[in-house]
């Protein structure tokens, strides 16, 4: 079965539209890898200023490829900014969440 990788970002209140426009201006960019099956940004409703970036993938293997490939160049120095320099990152902390599907349900049609 699948897996799933959870990106976990915190960021700070004044950074949540600057997070949530990079994201919306790399649309497509992670959707046309081999393997990738599923993408969601999820945004904190209280209590909380932690971002849950959700991705699944066919396999361990199409997730690597795709951190060493597609991702690695959209985050790749020269990237954005004046100058050929990085904007400053949104969030302040990241920690990444790994997981195996062992059980899934679709709604029925």
């Amino acid at each position: 079965m699948s897996i799933v990788k959870i990106n976990v970002l915190t960021v700070p209140a004044e950074q949540r539209e600057v997070l949530e426009k990079r994201f919306a201006s790399r649309a497509g960019a992670v959707e046309n890898s081999d393997g990738f099956e599923w993408f969601e940004l999820l945004r904190p409703v209280e209590g909380t200023d932690q971002y849950l970036v959700y991705t699944r993938w066919r396999d361990e293997a199409a997730f690597q490829s795709w951190m060493e490939g597609t991702m690695k160049a959209s985050h790749g120095a020269g990237q954005g900014g004046e100058g050929g320099e990085r904007p400053k990152p949104a969030a302040s902390g990241s920690t990444l969440w790994s997981f195996e599907v062992v059980q899934q349900a679709a709604p029925k049609e």
